[in-house]
Order: C-alpha cells, then sequence, then structure tokens
C-alpha cells in the first residue's frame, strides 16, 4: 500500500468499516476482462477472525457460469464518502473523505439446508438483528454463495483538510 498512513490494520477497524458498508463489488475471472457486479452482502467472522461474506441472486446467469469456470474472486466496499474543498483560493483543489475495504477469496455456493441461516446474516447487515421466517418458494429458488477472505485490506482518509 503506497499510503501507509491511511492503512487501517486493526480488525475491529476493518470490521467496523464492513459494517457501514452497505454494497460489495464482487469481481470475478472472464477468459477476457474482470466481470464486476455490485451486491448487497452480509458478512461473519469466526473465532479464529476470518470473515466470509454472503450473497445471493438468481440461480442463473453471468455471475454463476464465471464462479463454476473459477471460484477465485476479489472484492470491493466503500463509505463515508465526504467531498472536502481546499481553502487555498484554487475552486478545483479538493480531496475526498473514504473509508474502503478490498480482498480476495474463494467462492462456493451454501448448501440449501444453510440458506436460510445465510441469509439472515444478509438481512442482518442491514436491519436489526431479528428472527426471520422466509418463504420456502423463495429460498429454494434463490442462490446463495459465500467468500472466504483470504487476504483483506483497509484503508481510510478522515482528514477536515
Amino acid at each position: 500500500m503506497r499510503r501507509k498512513d491511511r492503512q487501517v490494520t486493526n480488525q475491529d477497524e476493518i470490521i467496523d468499516i464492513i459494517k457501514r458498508c452497505d454494497v460489495c463489488r464482487l469481481a470475478l475471472n472472464t477468459d477476457t476482462f474482470p466481470y464486476i457486479v455490485p451486491l448487497n452482502f452480509g458478512f461473519t467472522v469466526d473465532n479464529c477472525g476470518t470473515i466470509t461474506l454472503y450473497f445471493h441472486g438468481a440461480k442463473q446467469g453471468e455471475k454463476h457460469i464465471l464462479i463454476q469456470k473459477d471460484n477465485r474472486a476479489a472484492f470491493e466496499m466503500d463509505c463515508s464518502h465526504r467531498l472536502i474543498p481546499q481553502t487555498n483560493g484554487n475552486s478545483c483543489s479538493c480531496t475526498m473523505n473514504y473509508e474502503s475495504v478490498v480482498g480476495t477469496g474463494k467462492i462456493e455456493y451454501v448448501a440449501d439446508n444453510e440458506k436460510e441461516k445465510a441469509l439472515a446474516v444478509l438481512m442482518n447487515h442491514y436491519h436489526t438483528e431479528q428472527k426471520y421466517s422466509f418463504n420456502k418458494n423463495m429460498v429454494d429458488n434463490t442462490a446463495v454463495f459465500k467468500l472466504t477472505v483470504q487476504h483483506i485490506t483497509a484503508k481510510r482518509r478522515d482528514g477536515l483538510a
């Protein structure tokens, strides 16, 4: 990382950034160019500190074809955006505050008997934690997959000027 002064290394701080993000961009491998798709997500952290990201969607489509060919993926999420105008008299001079998390891992599909638990993880990311009752037909027709994070970095710019 070029800007070590902006690097976030504390896992609790990284988790806090993830909690405040509402979209995760998933990058998959094609034969020619990366394929990026923005997704809703949820996440868990196990006792060893391993982060697992959960996603859902239709059971067919480009991302499923690519995952079946190569389950390696990269991801990116960001939040806390705020434009900071510079006060040096140059109206075109500004910077941006942000927090971001970038990483890589491998994707696998969640087993049918674990889908509701994984969907609850997704729901809990966007709503206060509660017990959810899912429509069985909806669950049966939904693909749920997870990315086990193997490498992660985070960065923050939160200066006032």
